[in-house]
């Protein structure tokens, strides 16, 4: 089968498309036919050697690339419940010291992490869902914040921020959005009630005039650290989106979401996004074997949704 591949980390030049045998579905396991594959940021760092710089990942010659993933089960392994060949399915690798990615043909993932696929949604779009949709809520399980609590989104029109926005409405949050003034009106159809526009010289201020004595607590999608931080009450809740959070002033309860697969949880937001609760967002679908002019447009910026890759 073909599939994705790093040998030397630097820039997008780097992916290299190989063939490479095709996996066999062990003990637990099932086998997925790819039909899309979502290219996400953390693919980008992984291509460039950040992860393993940082020693989250062992040493390899070869590495591949991506997490999410949409498609058909081809196999199933010894002792698999629950998914049957012919069905499609929905899921994240999340294990960094596995040999392939999602950008293959085939892919091979513990059945624990894979969801029924959205009914009626495309490959593509769903492939959008698995480690934004997770992130997202895995974050605000973090906050832990009650109905009616007010919370503030940074990064709000982004992958994560949009998924956090509507999940928090979902749980009856009151949200306020923060995102590039051209994206008020998304955000706000997304359910954000107040909206501060991203450049603005004091954001912590203009959210606490929005929110009197600040919010309750802050998912901080973009990475604004300590800026957003100024906008949480004392002894409110603080969540950074894959590293970087801030010391805890004023008693904030403050923590990263480190992403965790989670068939379960994952089931849930395919579920919301079959029944359209939930906004999937493609910015454009590309063969596999632009693979790097996937990457190439990702590191200028400037997307709205995912980009998606097709075997």
């Amino acid at each position: 089968m073909r599939a994705v591949v790093v040998r030397t980390f630097a820039g997008p030049e780097a992916l290299e498309l190989v063939d490479v045998p095709v996996p066999e579905a062990g003990p637990g396991q099932v086998r997925v036919r790819v039909e899309a594959a979502g290219v996400n940021p953390v693919d980008a760092v992984t291509r460039a050697g950040v992860l393993a710089q940082a020693g989250l990942m062992p040493p390899r010659e070869v590495v591949g690339i991506g997490w999410d993933v949409a498609g058909v089960v081809d196999r199933v392994g010894p002792g698999v419940a629950g998914f049957a060949p012919g069905e499609r399915v929905i899921g994240l690798r999340d294990r960094l010291d596995a040999p392939l990615g999602s950008y293959a043909e085939y892919l091979v993932l513990d059945a624990s992490v894979l969801a029924p696929a959205p009914a009626g949604v495309p490959a593509v779009e769903a492939a959008t869902l698995p480690l934004n949709g997770l992130t997202a809520v895995q974050a605000l399980d973090l906050l832990g914040l009650p109905a009616g609590a007010t919370l503030l989104v940074t990064g709000a029109a982004g992958a994560v921020g949009g998924f956090a926005v509507e999940l928090a409405v979902l749980r009856g949050l009151r949200v306020v959005a923060l995102a590039g003034e051209e994206d008020e009106a998304l955000v706000r159809e997304l359910g954000a009630e107040w909206f501060v526009p991203r450049g603005t010289a004091d954001p912590a201020a203009a959210v606490r005039s929005l929110v009197p004595g600040g919010v309750d607590g802050a998912l901080d999608a973009a990475l604004l650290g300590v800026v957003a931080l100024g906008a949480v009450r004392n002894r409110g809740a603080f969540v950074a989106v894959s590293g970087g959070a801030p010391v805890g002033l004023r008693g904030i309860r403050v923590t990263n979401v480190w992403i965790a697969a989670d068939g379960r949880a994952l089931a849930g937001l395919s579920d919301l996004a079959a029944r359209r609760r939930l906004t999937l967002r493609v910015a454009d679908a590309l063969p596999l074997e632009q693979a790097a002019e996937a990457h190439r447009r990702l590191d200028r910026g400037g997307l709205r949704g995912r980009l998606v890759l097709v075997p």
